[in-house]
Order: structure tokens, then C-alpha cells, then sequence
């Protein structure tokens, strides 16, 4: 029992989940009714299915954003791609509501140009991987208004807007479209060797070119692939909208995937990371915005609310605060010798 109890204490998604248990029972505790899930016209609907389906964006991009900080990466354009994605599917359909199909070529076409353009400065050219990103950030900002005018777009075709507002088996297709990055996001990385070989360039990136391994083609892999989630993320948040907005669209959303990945385990130091624990940490941000929202803190308190919240947690899932917690632990759990039972007697 007591190792049994020092194993859960260091495990790395023990305070995540602690975390989404406490909003939740927060949330229940101020409405009773808050896990409560209906069926109206067929869909389910309630405070847990509107969590998920708000999440959905920040998970998908999330999920990029863990494989590029496993490599010692960092992409602070997500938010800049999911304008730019939104903006150039908006102009398709803005001209024919039929060409649904080439407006979602367009806005993942986008996504993939993006990370191509990040991987190409920062694993070949050598940049570093913020500063190359921030260029996309900025410049990208730029595009997405000049797409747009800098108005917003309004989209009508009802296929693209399914994406976002419809719902199949009753569940909203955001949420499907998370769970399917996140099953093919695991098999790639579980069934393959690419989470071997994105944990070892993580871990000593001088080493594995060292033993052959073509480092800046895989790091260049990976920039293309959170290019390519920030565009499904831009899919999803512009039918959700139903416009594109080049100004507002995915703003701070790259400050929120990065804390999501954190949250969940994932090292900035590189290679030690975990999706589940990145879909838990975008679960955290998105439960404690609805939280703070429903208990009535007012909407300039909730950034700072976030924070310390994310600051509570990261401490408490440090490597030297699992291991106090687990002596803590062995320590209340061990038994008693016979000395000290003595003692205790007398």
C-alpha cells in the first residue's frame, strides 16, 4: 500500500486530474445541476458537452504544440495559423457556398505552408524556434487582415458550419474531430518510432545526429504537423463563429496551448511528454474559464485567476514537489516499529 501511494504521488497526471476534479466539484458545489447532461432535438446537451465542444480547438492545437516543445521547440504562430486558415476558407466560400471541399483544402494547405515555413527556419536554417515562430506571428497577423480586409467575413455554407455547430451520435462534431487528431496523434507517436525519436532529439539533440538520426528532417515534420492541427483549430473555430476574423481570431490561443501543454506534464527542457496529459491541461484552461465565468468573477479578474491557478499547479507537479509529496506519503503510511510502539505504550 504505502508504494502503491508513493507511485500514484509521482505520477505526472496525478495533479492535472486533481485539478479538473476540484473545478469540477467547484462547479458543482455553485450549481447543482452541472454534470447534468440532457437530450434536446436529439442532441446532448449541458455544461460538460459545451466544455468539450469550446475545448476541441485548443485540444487539436495542443496537441501539435506537445510534439514541438518535446523536441526543445516552440511555435508561438498557432494562433496567427487558425486566422490565417479561417480567412482563407471564408474567401472560397464567400464566392461559392458549394466549394466546401476547397475551402477546407485551402485553410489545411495553409497550415501545412505555415509549419513547412517554421520547420524551414528553425531546423534547417537554424533559427532559434521562437524567433522564427514570431516572425509567422506577426507577419501571419498581417495576412489574415489583408485577407479579410480587416472586416469580419461571414460564412454561410451549411456543410462548413456543420463542423462546428453540428452534432453526430448526438455528441457536437468538434468533439469528434479532437477525439480523431487525438487517436491519430497517439498511434503516430505510440505505434511508430517517431515518440522514440522525438524523445531522444528532446533529450540530447547533438547525440541523435550523432547516431544517425536525420534530426532536422523530424523536427521539421513536427513544425508541419502543429502548422496543420492550428489549421484544423481555424476550421473548427470559424464555422463555430460562422465568420473569419483576421483581427480577433486565435488570439492568445498559442499562450493557452503552451499552458495546456505544461499542465499536462509535458517538459519544456524537452523529451518527457504526454498527450493525455495535454488534452487534461486544455481541459483545465477551458473548465476553469467556464468556472470563473459561472461563479461571477468579474472578466478582468479571470486572466489573473488563470494564472494563478496555472502557477499553483505547475509548482505542485514539479519533479522536486512529487518526490516531497511522496515521503510525505511513505511517511504517514509506514508502519510503526516495535521502538516506537514502546514508546508510544509508555
Amino acid at each position: 500500500m504505502p508504494r502503491l501511494l508513493q507511485a500514484i504521488a509521482r505520477h505526472p497526471l496525478l495533479w492535472p486530474v486533481v485539478t479538473l476534479l476540484l473545478l469540477f466539484a467547484l462547479d458543482v458545489a455553485h450549481r447543482h445541476d452541472f454534470l447534468g447532461i440532457t437530450v434536446l432535438d436529439g442532441h446532448l446537451f449541458g455544461a460538460p458537452i459545451d466544455i468539450l465542444n469550446r475545448a476541441a480547438p485548443l485540444v487539436v492545437v495542443s496537441l501539435g504544440m506537445t510534439l514541438v516543445i518535446a523536441t526543445r521547440g516552440i511555435d508561438i504562430s498557432v494562433g496567427t495559423v487558425v486566422a490565417i486558415a479561417g480567412a482563407a476558407a471564408a474567401i472560397l466560400l464567400a464566392d461559392d457556398p458549394t466549394h466546401v471541399g476547397a475551402a477546407l483544402a485551402a485553410a489545411l494547405g495553409v497550415g501545412l505552408l505555415a509549419g513547412a515555413w517554421n520547420g524551414l527556419l528553425a531546423a534547417f536554417v537554424g533559427m532559434q524556434p521562437i524567433i522564427a515562430t514570431l516572425i509567422l506571428m506577426v507577419a501571419g497577423r498581417g495576412v489574415a487582415q489583408l485577407l479579410t480586409g480587416g472586416q469580419i467575413i461571414p460564412i454561410g455554407a451549411r456543410g462548413y458550419l456543420r463542423l462546428g455547430d453540428g452534432f453526430v451520435a448526438m455528441v457536437p462534431c468538434a468533439v469528434w474531430i479532437a477525439v480523431a487528431v487525438v487517436v491519430i496523434t497517439s498511434l503516430l507517436v505510440n505505434r511508430t518510432a517517431l515518440g522514440l525519436l522525438v524523445r531522444a532529439i528532446g533529450v540530447n539533440p547533438v547525440a541523435a545526429r550523432l547516431v544517425g538520426l536525420r534530426s532536422s528532417a523530424i523536427v521539421f515534420g513536427v513544425y508541419v504537423f502543429c502548422g496543420l492541427t492550428a489549421a484544423i483549430a481555424g476550421i473548427l473555430t470559424s464555422s463555430n463563429v460562422r465568420s473569419a476574423d483576421g483581427n480577433n481570431a486565435g488570439l492568445l490561443l498559442e499562450l493557452d496551448a503552451i499552458l495546456a501543454v505544461t499542465l499536462g506534464g509535458t517538459s519544456l527542457a524537452g523529451g518527457r511528454f504526454s498527450l493525455i496529459g495535454t488534452v487534461l491541461g486544455a481541459l483545465i484552461i477551458q473548465t476553469l474559464t467556464y468556472t470563473t465565468y459561472s461563479i461571477g468573477v468579474p472578466p478582468e479578474a479571470t486572466l489573473v485567476v488563470k494564472a494563478i491557478v496555472v502557477l499553483v499547479v505547475s509548482v505542485i507537479q514539479s519533479a522536486r514537489a512529487r518526490a516531497l509529496l511522496a515521503q510525505l506519503a511513505a511517511r504517514f503510511t509506514a508502519p510503526s516499529s516495535p521502538t516506537r510502539a514502546r514508546t508510544e505504550v509508555q
